[in-house]
């Protein structure tokens, strides 16, 4: 029987962001008919790309330019928006859903894109004014109008969000201090070289640090607001601020899931088909547990999204297996990238390449002759390059001596080098 012959299915989706988004794009590619589709969206908007929240509060885009949708696509595609309206409530036995508006609606298939909350320290004083997450475009909002006021910004966590936050209210014209509980940046993603790079040059920006440093208190006057933070150190030392941003991390929103008891751990457990352990019940993205891993990247909500989608569509197995993943820092003029596992180790070999006064840094790390992780600065054009190689698990014996020198000498080494690999 054809989708067009069959009864419409009820499809709910509960969060309007980015994984949830792209599994309805993906369903409605391949599945059009086959679901009456709902939306619950907490934030008021229609929806937007989070992921360019960093050029807004930087200046270098409006609000307007990274909204994906408006609420006429929806209307056209047969959808039902609800913005502004989070759910509270699912009901597995009655399989509906109740909003905070007291709304109910039915469903045959339910997916979770929850998404993720900022991790705020619970330190005294985390909760006084002026103390605030970046995660959403309420949180540019307000950051953009401290800036206004000027004065000092002091941003703790010393990793990718933090950093982006710390250059966008510099750019707006405040005096930042980054505040990093370890002695280097981003040390997840950068190995020390590279990461005393990336502070030399954020330094040379502007940009003020307080490396190694633990926040012991938000200090504030006695309206409540901000004033400073104030360290756990030998001398007690403080730190003036008239805003402070946390950045220290996310974590996956479970509380809606838990409730409704599907099985959790760091995030909501699903299995390779992104069913929970009710497999009417879908999730998707930065809310989700998968092998016992969480990710807070967007190449994996696609790929999540596009075997939810067609595990929906009824389109056979295809399975989710789990992502490696590559960052990169959105700071105008510097440019950065890394990916996979770039740690040493005894069955590991490391390719290096330093032009410290130029400021380019290449570190390929290779397991079995096969790239294992990358980390780039300074010139990162082969980034995707080396990615995709990374993913394939080429054996580069062949060009290893030519490998940290990129694609174009790779290319030019060897000619015989097959087309696909090398794309």
């Amino acid at each position: 029987m054809s989708d067009s012959t069959q009864p419409k299915l009820d499809l709910v989706v509960i969060g309007n962001g980015m994984a949830g988004l792209r599994v309805i794009e993906d369903l409605l590619e391949i599945a059009p008919a086959r679901y009456n589709i709902t939306v619950f969206g907490a934030e008021p908007h229609a929806s937007y790309n989070r992921i360019m929240l960093s050029p807004v509060l930087a200046g270098d885009k409006e609000f307007a330019e990274i909204q994906t949708h408006d609420r006429d696509w929806y209307a056209n595609n047969g959808i039902t928006l609800y913005t502004g309206e989070a759910v509270e409530t699912i009901d597995r036995r009655r399989r509906m859903v109740v909003s905070s508006e007291g709304r109910e609606v039915g469903y045959d298939r339910l997916v979770l894109a929850t998404g993720s909350r900022p991790f705020i320290i619970p330190v005294p004083g985390h909760d006084r004014q002026g103390v605030i997450s970046f995660r959403d475009i309420t949180d540019v909002n307000e950051m953009v109008a401290a800036s206004e006021q000027g004065g000092k910004a002091a941003v703790i966590g010393g990793g990718l969000l933090g950093l982006e936050a710390a250059y966008g209210l510099h750019k707006r014209g405040m005096d930042v201090t980054i505040v990093h509980l370890m002695d280097q940046l981003m040390e997840r993603q950068l190995d020390p070289t590279a990461a005393e790079l990336l502070q030399h040059s954020l330094t040379q920006r502007g940009l003020s640090f307080r490396m190694g440093a633990e926040t012991a208190a938000i200090t504030g006057d006695e309206a409540g607001r901000v004033n400073g933070l104030r360290f756990k150190d030998a001398d007690d030392s403080t730190l003036d601020a008239d805003l402070v941003v946390m950045a220290v991390g996310i974590r996956p929103n479970i509380d809606l899931a838990k409730s409704a008891g599907l099985h959790c751990d760091k995030g909501i457990v699903v299995n390779d088909t992104m069913q929970t352990y009710d497999p009417r019940i879908y999730a998707v993205g930065e809310c989700v547990e998968h092998r016992q891993a969480v990710y807070g990247l967007v190449a994996p909500l696609w790929d999540q999204a596009k075997v939810c989608a067609n595990h929906l569509a009824w389109r056979g197995h295809s399975h989710y297996d789990g992502s490696v993943t590559a960052t990169q820092l959105k700071v105008t003029g510097i440019d950065m990238y890394s990916a996979g596992d770039f740690a040493q180790g005894e069955d590991t070999d490391t390719l290096a390449y330093a032009d410290i006064r130029r400021g380019v840094y290449k570190r390929i790390v290779l397991r079995d002759d096969r790239i294992a992780g990358v980390v780039l600065y300074g010139d990162t054009r082969d980034g995707g390059w080396y990615f995709k190689h990374m993913q394939a698990g080429t054996d580069v014996s062949a060009f290893r001596d030519l490998l940290v020198f990129g694609k174009a000498f790779v290319e030019a080494g060897d000619s015989d080098e097959p087309t696909q690999e090398a794309a």
